[in-house]
């Protein structure tokens, strides 16, 4: 029954269009919708401007379709993450090319005690979020040679690096594009509610509790790996060995370099924030509510431009400026997919937003769960759920959230509860669900590390053996998430839990 339920799970997936596709016909329901809806006069008090009333736009009335003509260039430009992933990526690009990213993640792995290999393999599984897409590509295929090196069993070392990769994505010790792709979106729902309150948020809005996070997923994982999947897969009796090799003296000079170059950028940028009067501090000297904290997509970017150019100048991958111009390029040139992505989304959540069809369900939808009684923790694992489901078939986080922050968002914050929190449930959700699904992206790339060491291995024995990381993380993770409400605790600075 289960193979079956995965089975159609596969075939549902597939059945769905490309995310640049899917868009542009959510783009096209908008508008035919939005006409529709307008024609019945549907109108809402608006929640945040007592005494307004806010009626759905029809998009294709004379004004209207005036608007899809004339906003079509700037709904791309605008479209809130393009901008920030990209910046983003330059500096984690260079980082990533030059192998600044693959030396760390081998050298924390391989620096600690083999009793803590299996917690050290999915703490940094979970860290790798920093470096984008790298850890996929570094981290499974090294756990397997780390696992097999000790007399493990090689596919249970991929799986713990896949359950810290993906199943912790959402967690990081520091902030990345993540939070900054994620809070855009967050921004821009919260304020059709209330866009005064939309201004003071920013994109570290889920930062404390994504610190915590890392610690909880890396012992569950841990504890997963070696009492349920390592038990199961029994002793590894294939042919395959290898020897774990360490760091060259290059890539330890250029991990000198490197780390010599943060630690005088992190100074310098401390002068910039930390003393009274500093340039990046707000008014009355101010962190939370600065320009320091609206600097955080470039100043993520420069803490890993820097020591990717000092570890690629040491390790000679750098020997000219046309070279870093190169690397800069390849790197844009990998977003592609998604700058057309951002095109199509963007035609959609401006189209959403012009029609005020988000505030409508917003209120509407406010209201049944009022009367239904919903609210609360039964709320939250409601919704939690139902994001962890379309993660099964949708893999992209950023396309999902597109779809999903301008009508959840504005209900939450109705029934009291803050877009911080919103997200951070989101979060929990995206995450956990990523390796069972067949459609994730680097699903295929794993099971291809995975026939290196058995070549019967396909996806229902994948599926099967990350089963149970999805379902303990997402237990475990969203227990914490539920005692973090019951304390009431910031997510982040300046986060609360409540609207």
């Amino acid at each position: 029954m289960f193979q079956r339920f995965l089975d159609g799970i596969e075939f549902v997936g597939n059945k769905l269009p490309h995310p640049v596709t899917l868009f542009a016909i959510l783009a096209l329901v908008v508008i035919f919708v939005s006409a529709i809806v307008s024609s019945f006069g549907i109108s809402v008090e608006h929640p945040g401007e007592e005494g307004k009333m806010v009626e759905v736009k029809s998009l294709l009335s004379e004004e209207g379709i005036q608007y899809l003509f004339s906003s079509m260039t700037e709904n791309f430009i605008g479209f809130a993450p393009l901008g920030v992933v990209l910046v983003t990526m330059l500096g984690i690009g260079i980082a990533e090319r030059t192998g600044l990213i693959s030396a760390l993640l081998r050298g924390f792995v391989l620096s600690v005690p083999q009793r803590l290999i299996t917690f050290g393999l999915v703490f940094a599984g979970v860290m790798s979020s920093v470096a984008s897409d790298a850890g996929y590509v570094v981290l499974p295929p090294l756990g397997a040679v780390i696992f097999a090196a000790i007399g493990r069993h090689p596919l249970a070392g991929i799986a713990t690096a896949f359950a810290g990769v993906s199943a912790g994505f959402s967690a990081n010790l520091f902030l990345s594009a993540t939070d900054a792709m994620l809070g855009e979106m967050t921004f821009d729902a919260a304020a059709i509610i209330d866009p005064g309150y939309a201004e003071t948020m920013n994109i570290a809005m889920n930062y404390y509790f994504i610190i915590v996070s890392v610690f909880l997923l890396s012992i569950v994982g841990a504890w997963v790996t070696e009492k349920i999947v390592e038990p199961r897969l029994g002793e590894y009796k294939g042919e395959y060995r290898e020897d774990l090799k360490g760091l060259t003296a290059l890539e330890k000079k250029g991990l000198k370099w490197a780390g010599i170059s943060v630690i005088i950028t992190i100074i310098l940028m401390a002068l910039l924030i930390v003393p009274a009067g500093a340039p990046l501090r707000g008014e009355n000297g101010q962190v939370i509510q600065s320009p320091f904290m609206s600097s955080l997509v470039p100043i993520i970017t420069i803490l890993f431009f820097i020591p990717g150019l000092f570890y690629g100048i040491a390790t000679k991958e750098i020997r000219s400026d046309k070279e870093v111009a190169n690397q800069l390029s390849d790197t844009m040139a990998a977003m592609g997919m998604f700058i057309v992505l951002a095109f199509t989304a963007g035609q959609f959540v401006a189209y959403f937003s012009e029609t005020n069809m988000g505030l409508v369900i917003g209120v509407y939808g406010a209201e049944f769960l009022e009367a239904a009684n919903l609210s609360g923790i039964p709320l939250i694992l409601g919704f939690i759920l139902v994001s962890a489901t379309i993660n099964l078939f949708i893999g992209s986080a950023s396309a999902k959230w597109a779809m999903m922050a301008p009508i959840f968002v504005p209900i939450m914050m109705q029934l009291g509860y803050s877009p911080e929190l919103t997200q951070m449930a989101y979060r929990v959700a995206d995450s956990t669900t990523n390796i069972i699904t067949p459609l994730m992206t680097y699903f295929a790339i794993i099971i291809a590390f995975a026939q290196k060491y058995d070549k019967k291995i396909g996806i229902g024995t994948m599926i099967s053996v990350m089963f149970p990381y999805s379902i303990v993380f997402l237990i475990s993770w969203t227990i914490m998430l539920i005692v973090w409400m019951m304390f009431g605790i910031d997510l982040g600075p300046g986060s609360p839990i409540k609207y």
